[in-house]
């Protein structure tokens, strides 16, 4: 007879941020990282949330920081996490080597399905712990 693995048999996920290594580099490091991996260029960024170009170029030379008010739509727009962005924890950018004619695109996609599968990871726990609040709140 074999044990058929049960849903309390399996080992829980325990990795959290605080086990990650984090990214030393300052915020406007991050953002100026984050924005060429996504591809965009400084104007684009800066369009989509409605400021100066000079306002982006400020955030990514450290003169500046973006306001709360911007930074999960900056997040979004880059595709990393807000924590990546602040404290160098999280989901940062799939950062392609200079050299691209050496990168496989095989290599490419599945550096981004490896992304995706984190961030959706990532998406499921966020889902899980507001079902939770939201029936912790229904029974009190």
């Amino acid at each position: 007879m074999t044990h058929k693995p049960q849903e309390a048999d399996r080992v829980p996920n325990t990795t959290t941020i605080y086990d990650e290594i984090p990214d030393l580099d300052t915020i406007g490091g991050r953002l100026s990282r984050a924005r060429e991996a996504s591809g965009q260029s400084i104007k684009q960024v800066a369009w989509r949330l409605g400021v100066k170009m000079s306002t982006v170029q400020a955030w990514e030379s450290d003169r500046a920081q973006p306001g709360a008010h911007r930074l999960n739509t900056l997040s979004g727009i880059l595709n990393v996490s807000l924590s990546w962005v602040l404290h160098g924890i999280g989901t940062g950018p799939v950062e392609i080597e200079d050299d691209e004619d050496d990168f496989e695109t095989g290599e490419r996609v599945e550096a981004q399905l490896n992304r995706l599968k984190l961030l959706h990871a990532e998406t499921g726990n966020l889902i899980e712990r507001i079902q939770n609040d939201m029936e912790r709140r229904a029974v009190a």
